[in-house]
């Protein structure tokens, strides 16, 4: 089965949600503690095996093609005062070997379109695709996880997670056949963002994808759909009806940091599992939660 070397990061999407903070800077670069999310995609990408890093950006998007280019003058810096180990991880940003390619979607027609921009830079390779909003955590990272089953199975596989069914209509979710085994379903259909009555389950897609080439043949004809976008569910759907398309649980951590509540968890999380202040932060967190609670009680 032909290896997987190919990532697409779409991240041409204004970051509204994050005004004022994102208006000048991508949402993509905000960061958890010292290191911006969108890294730690690229950091995920890269432990699956992947060396090609495809970047769909928009015209607002350059400080991200900055973050992943060399920059000399910070390194002679560092090296002058000594400072190697922060010197060694802006190196390793993007480590020897793995490559950096940049595609631009000139409208924002939908995350369908801006995965169909970068079919050339693919060449017609099966592919991963990652949506830096979601930043995951845990023993096995689902990008590794779809990977290996594309392998086995030459077929589009997406990542999924159980959601409150409050939520439900926030997602793409599927319409589960069968569980085979291992955290591996087989799907009929994907619907995005239903209402929570009419739901087909309560799995959603959460943002990590491998697709077979395939994938392109849907999109390149697929009429707008929900919000008036090109929306890569419906494409996944009519894949899914034709058997194309697997499923896998993630069992991990998931932090949705496209919204302000999901960042201030994977902030706190992070901090509280940092080798060097992990301690005091997490007393720090104690100190603060009780003395709330005695503001509330005196209240």
């Amino acid at each position: 089965m032909e290896r997987i070397t190919k990532a697409v990061f779409p991240v041409a999407g204004l970051g509204t949600r994050f005004l004022p903070a994102t208006k000048a800077m991508p949402k993509e670069l905000l960061p958890i503690i010292d290191k911006p999310v969108i890294q730690f995609a690229v950091q995920e990408a890269i432990s699956a095996g992947i060396t090609d890093m495809v970047f769909v950006t928009g015209r607002t998007k350059r400080a991200i093609e900055d973050h992943f280019d060399g920059n000399p003058e910070l390194e002679n810096v560092l090296a002058e005062r000594g400072k190697h180990q922060l010197l060694n991880e802006i190196r390793n940003i993007i480590p020897p070997g793995v490559n950096c390619i940049f595609v631009r979607q000139t409208e924002a027609l939908g995350l369908g379109h801006a995965i169909l921009c970068a079919e050339p830079a693919l060449g017609g390779e099966p592919f991963a695709v990652l949506l830096p909003d979601d930043l995951m955590a845990g023993d096995s990272l689902p990008t590794t996880d779809l990977v290996q089953h594309y392998q086995k199975t030459g077929k589009s596989c997406i990542s999924v997670a159980r959601v409150p069914e409050d939520k439900l209509d926030q997602y793409g979710v599927i319409l589960p056949v069968s569980n085979i085994g291992s955290g591996a379903i087989e799907i009929s259909g994907i619907v995005e963002k239903p209402k929570p009555s009419t739901a087909p389950s309560n799995l959603a897609a959460i943002g990590r994808y491998v697709f077979h080439p395939e994938i392109f043949d849907k999109l390149r004809v697929q009429a707008a759909g929900v919000g008036g976008e090109i929306q890569l569910t419906d494409s996944i759907n009519l894949l899914a009806k034709a058997g194309r398309v697997g499923a896998l649980e993630f069992a991990g951590r998931r932090y949705d940091c496209g919204s302000k509540f999901g960042f201030l968890e994977a902030i706190v999380d992070h901090a509280l599992e940092h080798p060097e202040f992990g301690e005091d932060f997490e007393a720090l967190i104690q100190k603060k939660a009780n003395a709330t609670r005695r503001t509330r009680s005196v209240a």
